[in-house]
């Protein structure tokens, strides 16, 4: 069996940043910090066009007709590139919620108690097993508060008086949902280790490249050894769809994505505090995914019941394309 990614999924991977590179780059990322995390329209339909959200729809249906392991692909490349919105939400809601696929549709969910990100700018929410829209989603939107958020990107809201339901969505969504998110967080984790090793590359201390001090090494040792094992966690866990592996794979990339985001900072030194520079942004990120979506305590909760039962797993809610990858591949 080769675990290799194939050629096909390289090249979309290939494509899907090629893609975030020209429309979502460094300048309208920051751009995106100054108007508060606003979700862009035009950014947001282009990724549909391009079949972000409408990956895993039968091509009869409209959509591309590929699995779980290539939408992971894609998530890890918009987790690398810090791309705000309810991406995972709106994924699960195509062919769901109309306009959801195309990405004239903004959608969000509810997830246990946790604020609601992006509610204002929403087109329908999912609650449960229902999507809100219309006049439903207005009244749950007046019944909501604008909370600070951590992150710049990511607008809350709290929703009072409403006993909100623990998962955003049943069965195999729910899952599947936790699996994007950490694929979200595997990008994240590989960003941080590159742009870490590249500022211990060009960084002079002394004059010699801070890189070469003993105790850098070790720090980007340790960001790599963290993130690879999160990877063939996240892509294994991706072709076998068990909840188990699941909850593995989002420990395990959470891990990597918050402490690889503390370990860049560090490397950056006082520069690395500055609102200016990006790593912050990944670090707070990080934070707020690893708290949605199988959380921690949740996560080694359905961890600690597998230990020694047997697998329950579930089908996933598209057939997967162009075969297995194609677990534990490099990057």
């Amino acid at each position: 069996m080769d675990f290799q990614l194939s050629d096909d999924q390289r090249a979309l991977r290939s494509g899907m940043r090629d893609l975030l590179g020209a429309v979502f780059g460094r300048d309208r990322l920051r751009a995106a910090v100054e108007r508060g995390g606003t979700l862009d329209r035009s950014l947001w339909r282009e990724l549909g066009a391009a079949g972000f959200f409408a990956l895993r729809l039968p091509e009869e249906a409209g959509g591309v007709g590929l699995g779980l392991p290539e939408a992971v692909l894609l998530f890890e490349e918009a987790g690398r590139a810090l791309l705000p919105g309810p991406l995972v939400a709106t994924h699960l809601a195509a062919g769901l919620v109309e306009g959801a696929a195309e990405g004239r549709a903004v959608v969000t969910a509810v997830d246990g108690e946790l604020p609601v990100a992006h509610l204002a700018e929403a087109d329908a929410v999912l609650v449960g097993a229902d999507a809100l829209a219309g006049e439903p989603l207005r009244a749950f939107v007046a019944a909501a508060r604008p909370v600070r958020s951590m992150d710049p990107l990511t607008p809350l809201h709290r929703v009072a008086g409403r006993t909100a339901p623990t998962r955003a969505y049943s069965g195999a969504l729910h899952y599947e949902g936790a699996l994007l998110t950490a694929a979200e967080q595997l990008g994240s984790a590989t960003r941080t280790t590159e742009t870490a090793v590249q500022h211990a590359g060009d960084r002079q201390q002394f004059g010699s490249p801070v890189g070469s001090f003993q105790a850098v090494k070790h720090l980007c040792a340790d960001m790599l050894a963290r993130t690879e094992p999160a990877r063939a966690a996240v892509y294994a866990a991706a072709v076998t769809g068990d909840p188990v592996e699941i909850a593995a794979a989002k420990l395990l990339a959470d891990e990597a994505a918050v402490r690889n985001a503390r370990d860049c900072l560090q490397i950056h030194g006082g520069m690395g505090f500055t609102w200016e520079a990006d790593v912050h942004l990944h670090l707070k990120r990080a934070w707020l995914r690893a708290a949605a979506r199988l959380g921690g305590a949740a996560a080694e909760e359905l961890l600690a019941a597998g230990l020694g039962a047997a697998p329950k797993r579930f089908a996933s809610s598209a057939a997967p394309g162009g075969g297995a990858p194609e677990a534990g591949a490099g990057g």
